[in-house]
């Protein structure tokens, strides 16, 4: 027998948290009994108090591998996110070089994992204005969908989409039953450039948030069309920054699109009335706004508007981010916070009476769903055995010595946080635990054309 069980008075099943018995065998997890069960075996882990949780689901994660390994890279990354309870991730398909819009990307890409990966990892392929003919073999590759910008990407080899484009790689999308995530903004070349080149507030009036509405109502029109034809595509919305554009989200939703969306940690956490100027560190795309527009994402969330909390982490060197000039409108764009996406939301959570059973639906269950990953992201017969265990009373601080990223650059160092993150299980397996990471990289690279 390979069974091994895992007992806890705090079991977060998916009816909520609960004294319970969970049962592994291969993997997978094979019956969950109540805690005081005789399991009649010695491979048992007992872990009291401590909340075991399934393995948290980050469906958007810039690992940068191949080509920018300086940025990140599949080893740190996925070392950052074991520490962090993330037992899968979704790798983007920028800023690695080539960008994934090709089979040929998503073969090179596939070809340097190797033994890096600590966690299980997916990937979007890229949907962009010159790849709309190679769209259909890389969808048919093993990607888990892809992803458009409708606004410069950045970076110029991945191309951002007009409004016919987006049609027809939703079109594609749907044909397949795979979601589209958009990057949605429009720059409608209005606003004024930066009048203070270290200044937060100057940096936020260059990227309002009827960039973000205007995209998003875009989105929506499209998927209405591509509905009256016959289709019922899935659009993601991915890193929800404008609280402005909530009503028509609920809208669209309640008239049955299959409109998902997600929010980060940064929006939820971090205002705009509190970042200092000359800080890149705090700099991302769309921008974090301001503290009254932070408490609607909130309500969003409880209201269920928004789905899921994930990462976007998006690292680059540290050079890129002008932290000696403190030149914001040059820095890069992207926060770095794989890591403590848990802690950061349950610190922020429990501060607003949020329970830690509605965190673990926003950033285990509901993250996988939205990506398309079935057998993931719950404690459920039948599921992976992906588990993080969790101390929500115990405290720690950020400090560059505990960040496991390949650059500790960071607009949370310095923080403490409620919620640590104690140890975590990859197929029942464990691969973290105490601060230390256990045994070899067991993760695998995951394709929608395998069984997952």
């Amino acid at each position: 027998m390979t069974e091994h069980w895992f007992r806890s008075r705090r079991v977060a099943l998916p009816d909520g948290i609960a004294p319970a018995s969970v049962c592994v065998d291969q993997g997978r997890i094979v019956a969950i009994e109540a805690y005081e069960v005789d399991t009649g075996v010695s491979n048992l882990t007992d872990l009291g108090d401590q909340v075991l949780m399934p393995g948290l689901v980050d469906s958007h994660v810039h690992i940068n591998e191949p080509g920018r390994t300086e940025w990140e890279g599949f080893d740190t990354a996925t070392h950052a996110a074991a520490a962090g309870g993330i037992t899968t991730v979704v790798d983007m398909p920028l800023n690695c070089s080539p960008v994934t819009t090709t089979t040929d990307a998503l073969e090179a890409k596939l070809a340097v994992v190797g033994d890096k990966l600590w966690i299980d990892t997916a990937f979007w392929g890229g949907a962009t204005a010159d790849n709309l003919e190679d769209l259909p073999d890389l969808l048919d590759a093993g990607v888990m969908g892809a992803k458009s910008f409708t606004i410069h990407s950045g970076i110029d080899e991945f191309q951002f989409v007009n409004r016919e484009q987006l049609k027809t790689a939703m079109h594609e999308m749907a044909k397949r039953g795979l979601p589209h995530l958009v990057h949605a903004e429009v720059d409608h070349h209005q606003t004024p450039p930066m009048e203070i080149a270290s200044s937060y507030h100057s940096f936020l009036k260059t990227r309002p948030p009827q960039w973000e509405n205007d995209a998003i109502a875009m989105v929506i029109e499209v998927m209405r069309e591509l509905r009256d034809e016959g289709l019922m595509p899935h659009a993601h919305i991915v890193h929800l920054s404008s609280a402005e554009a909530l009503p028509m989200i609920a809208s669209a939703r309640d008239e049955g699109l299959k409109l998902t969306v997600e929010t980060c940690p940064h929006y939820l956490v971090l205002a705009a009335e509190t970042i200092p100027d000359g800080q890149a560190s705090f700099k991302c795309c769309p921008p974090i706004r301001e503290q009254t527009n932070q408490e609607q994402l909130w309500q969003a969330l409880l209201d269920g508007v928004i789905d899921c909390v994930v990462s976007d982490h998006s690292p680059c060197t540290p050079q890129l981010k002008n932290l000696d000039s403190g030149d914001i409108e040059k820095a890069w764009g992207g926060i770095s916070g794989l890591q403590f996406g848990l802690s950061l939301i349950w610190n922020a959570a429990r501060e607003r009476g949020i329970d830690l059973d509605t965190v673990v639906r926003w950033m285990c269950q509901q993250s996988a769903e939205a990506a398309g990953l079935s057998n993931k992201g719950q404690i459920r017969v039948g599921y992976y055995a992906d588990f993080c265990v969790f101390d929500p009373e115990a405290q720690f601080t950020i400090t560059p010595e505990i960040i496991h990223h390949r650059h500790k650059v960071s607009p949370y160092v310095g923080t403490t946080l409620y919620g640590v993150v104690k140890a975590t299980y990859l197929a029942g397996h464990a691969i973290y635990q105490d601060g230390e990471f256990i045994g070899r990289a067991t993760g695998r690279p995951l394709l929608k054309t395998e069984s997952i």
